[in-house]
């Protein structure tokens, strides 16, 4: 695992890298435990905003999942808010090496405007992104597929066509496949290329 705060500091090499994001407690730590099966590889932690470091994971020696700190994290100073701000956005629009950020969303609400505002600004910036919708066991499939719905909904209000979408839960490990599956289709287009 490589850690740091500084986008020109981070792994020397050209693989493929994953990066994941989303607001504080959406459930980022768990989902990465799930992907890679592996208990406490990315620290999860009841306290929400915990990861303040861009953090680097070699996967099967092939790609990079990195773990970004979160983004609306309102409890921390306007100076600690900046600061984690810059390293988010000099890592999503200066390090070539990102290949998909995927914006993990909390499936059991409504669209949330500060997750609708984050993937307004990637779209304007050209940075590629799929949706992960997380704990989608903790309500009714109805439920989930409404607020599913409504966030779709609300993004074709701007958008022409919507990212790559995804339903996950790390206590069932819904959605593992699907995830896994689609960071392999890019890496073979990559390998392709």
């Amino acid at each position: 695992m490589v850690s740091n705060s500084d986008v020109r500091k981070c792994p020397d090499v050209n693989r493929p890298e994953y990066a994941f994001i989303g607001r504080s407690n959406v459930g980022k730590s768990s989902l990465i435990n799930m992907l890679v099966e592996r208990k406490g590889l990315a620290k999860t932690s009841a306290t929400p905003g915990k990861t303040l470091l861009i953090n680097h994971f070699i996967i099967n020696g092939e790609w990079y999942l990195v773990d970004l700190p979160g983004y609306g994290f309102a409890q921390r100073s306007k100076e600690s808010r900046d600061r984690l701000k810059a390293i988010i956005e000099d890592y999503v629009l200066e390090r070539e090496q990102m290949t998909c950020l995927f914006v993990l969303v909390d499936g059991r609400h409504k669209p949330q405007k500060i997750d609708m505002e984050f993937m307004e600004w990637l779209g304007e910036n050209g940075v590629p992104f799929a949706i992960v919708f997380t704990k989608m066991d903790k309500m009714s499939r109805s439920a989930g597929a409404q607020n599913v719905a409504a966030y779709k909904q609300e993004m074709l209000n701007t958008w022409e066509e919507l990212p790559p979408v995804f339903e996950t839960s790390s206590e069932s490990r819904a959605g593992r496949d699907e995830l896994l599956g689609y960071i392999a289709h890019l890496n073979a287009s990559l390998h392709n290329r």
